[in-house]
């Protein structure tokens, strides 16, 4: 059983077409990720690998019921990023970008709670549900569907953990990183 994210999960892409986006975008569509949409302001109606592109979480939000945003933006648009996804509706926000300032991110953790969504980041690798969906930056081939979860607050100690447990032919259910 998978915590987060399964195969039916609809991600939008925050920062798509930016190269870190696009890149990652990419990696999570070929492992079978549900990608919905992207968002880049000022590039709506435009595609990145076969995915639409919509100027606004909002937009993005009410063309494809989108439910989780995995977010690739500078830190200086981080904050606005995620309270964008949650005034939108997205209920899981997952957000990769390292260096976002740590006063706003105590904002934006309390905005994100009283608005009963999830956040998981900032300057993270995401989670990934072995064989269903992956919405970040970690690297499918480490993984085994079992039934074991792993949960880390290091990137780097999550991938030695999940690898750790696949060497040993033990599988996990979901992995949050």
């Amino acid at each position: 059983m998978s915590i987060f994210i399964n195969k039916k999960t609809k991600l939008i892409v925050q920062g798509i077409t930016g190269r870190d986006g696009s890149f990652h975008a990419k990696s999570m569509k070929d492992y079978g990720t549900n990608i919905v949409a992207g968002v880049t302001p000022g590039k709506g109606g435009s595609k990145v690998n076969g995915i639409p592109v919509f100027n606004t979480v909002e937009d993005a939000v009410a063309k494809t019921k989108a439910n989780t945003s995995v977010i690739y933006v500078p830190p200086a648009f981080a904050v606005d990023a995620i309270y964008e996804a949650v005034d939108a509706g997205i209920k899981l926000v997952v957000c990769i970008t390292e260096g976002v300032p740590a006063n706003e991110m105590m904002k934006a953790y309390k905005y994100v709670k009283e608005n009963n969504s999830r956040l998981i980041g900032p300057n993270c690798p995401g989670l990934i549900s072995p064989g269903q969906s992956k919405v970040g930056i970690m690297p499918g081939s480490i993984v085994k569907k079992g039934n074991i979860g792993v949960v880390s607050r290091s990137g780097t100690l999550t991938y030695e953990a999940i690898w750790a447990l696949t060497s040993a032919g033990m599988g996990q259910t979901s992995c949050v990183g």
